[in-house]
This record gives C-alpha cells, structure tokens and sequence, in this order.
C-alpha cells in the first residue's frame, strides 16, 4: 500500500472519529487524531489479521494502552473491514456496543479491554510472553499516550519487556505534548523519554509519527532488532487534521458542537478530496 493510499485512510478515520465523538456529545478526539497514522499503518500495511477470524490465534496483536482513544481504533477497524463504518456514529450511545473505551468482549478486533491507563501496555508484555513460551511467530504491538508513561506501572512493564528480551514486542508513545490537564512538560516532565526507556533496556527509535515512510521504516527496523523490545516515540500534533483543535489541550477529552463539527468536517473533507484527486 503506497503512503498515499495510508493517508487517505488515516483521514477517512479521523472524519469517523470525529463523527462519533459528535454523535455522544463526549468523547476525547485530540488524541485519538493524533494517533490515527500510526493505527492506520500497523492495521493497513503491517498486521497480520483476519477480518473473518478476529480471534484466529495466530494474528499480530494490538493494545491501546491509552483506551480513552477509541474512537479512533474504532475507524480504524471500521474501514479494515471488522464492522459496518455506520456502527462508529452508536459510540458511547447507552444501546450500544461501541463504549467509550476499547472493549474485547464487545467488538470485533479488539485484542484487549483498556481505560485504566498504564494498565494496556502491561497485557502487551503478557501477550508477548505468551507468545514466547507458546513458540508463536504473531508480533505485539501496543500505543501509549505521553501522559499516560506517568504511570508508574509502564515503568514496571518496561523493565519486564526487556529481562525476558521480548523482540516480539513493538510499542509507541504518541509524543504530541498535551495530556488532559495540560502540556506534559509542565504537568509531570517526562524528557528526556529516548534515555529513559533505553536505560529500561529498550530499543528506540524516534520519528515523526504522521510521516508513514518513517512509521514503516521504524516497524521494519522494530521487526530487525533481536533481543530486546523497541519504543518508537512518534512525536504528533494533537487534533491534527483538525484546524481549530490541533496543538490544543481543551480538545483531550470534549466534543464539538455543531458549528464545530461542521468546521471539522469540512477540514477533513479538504484533505479527503486532495488525496483523492478531486
């Protein structure tokens, strides 16, 4: 699939997005756009998954550590194939299926129940691990928030991911800088983050996370690296594709009135249409 074609998609998700957050009236679209490259590649052009089979025991998996960004996974999996794109608008609605965390008892595609953060990438490493012991070729791959590594438990699971040398293993932090009380630099300092997590004894990598050649060059090189795990730190713009919400805090955890929506609409629709070709 040409990055391109990954661009489109990932525009196609975030208008999803957006879409759903709207129809609850709640929801946190900042950073679930600002990931939506970085799900749209590994689910487009790196996973190995069965639409048919969601639960087939040998399939790459996926955790999003930071759950609370659904609904972007959601139009993710909608366009992969997993469910109708007309189920993304029920989230968060009280008859619905489509919580407002990732739910695996729910939804099709979804590998684990996350929202307590910290907790996702911890179910990555026991994922990894089982597939160790199990002597499984599948590969994990999990997305963390750059608030949520406050968590003192990521810390814990670091340490865990590289004493069993879990190559098996490929996270992200989605580097965008504003966690729901503020820029993370001001609410609890993480940098510097490459040092931290190679002295957890992980390989790292940094990259622009809405470039896609560098996602997959960064995930080639993930797959390439023998005995240990690797962190790419996907450095991102919160809300992006969003005019009026990107490198905005307020847009963590809200969503946008109709004027608004329509402004987001019509900005993502712009990007649709030139990627198109219209």
């Amino acid at each position: 699939m040409t990055t391109k074609e990954l661009a489109l998609i990932a525009a196609k998700a975030r208008k999803l997005c957006v879409e759903a957050v709207f129809n609850a009236a709640s929801g946190h679209p900042g950073g679930a756009l600002s990931s939506a490259d970085i799900m749209t590649t590994l689910y487009f052009e790196r996973m190995r998954v069965d639409t048919e089979n969601p639960r087939w025991e040998d399939r790459d998996r996926f955790v999003l550590s930071k759950g609370h960004s659904s609904p972007g996974l959601y139009g993710v999996l909608a366009l992969r194939g997993f469910f109708p794109e007309e189920d993304v608008k029920t989230f968060r609605k009280i008859d619905s299926d489509m919580s407002g965390h990732a739910e695996m008892r729910k939804i099709r595609g979804i590998d684990m129940s996350t929202g307590s953060l910290g907790q996702g990438i911890s179910a990555a490493v026991g994922m990894a691990m089982a597939g160790k012991l199990d002597k499984k070729d599948y590969r994990v791959y999990a997305l963390l928030g750059d608030g949520e590594i406050e968590e003192g438990q990521v810390w814990e699971a670091m340490m865990a991911g590289a004493k069993y040398k879990l190559d098996n293993l490929c996270a992200f932090v989605d580097v965008n800088g504003l966690q729901i009380d503020g820029p993370t630099s001001v609410v609890m300092p993480s940098e510097p983050l490459d040092m931290k997590f190679e002295a957890f004894g992980w390989n790292v990598i940094k990259i622009d996370g809405h470039n896609f050649d560098e996602i997959i060059s960064a995930l080639d090189a993930a797959e390439n690296c023998k005995g240990k795990p690797t962190m790419i730190l996907a450095k991102t713009t919160k809300g992006k594709g969003v005019s009026f919400m990107e490198n905005s805090v307020a847009w963590h955890g809200k969503a946008p009135n109709a004027e608004e929506y329509e402004i987001a609409v019509k900005d993502l629709d712009k990007i649709i249409s030139e990627l198109e070709g219209k």
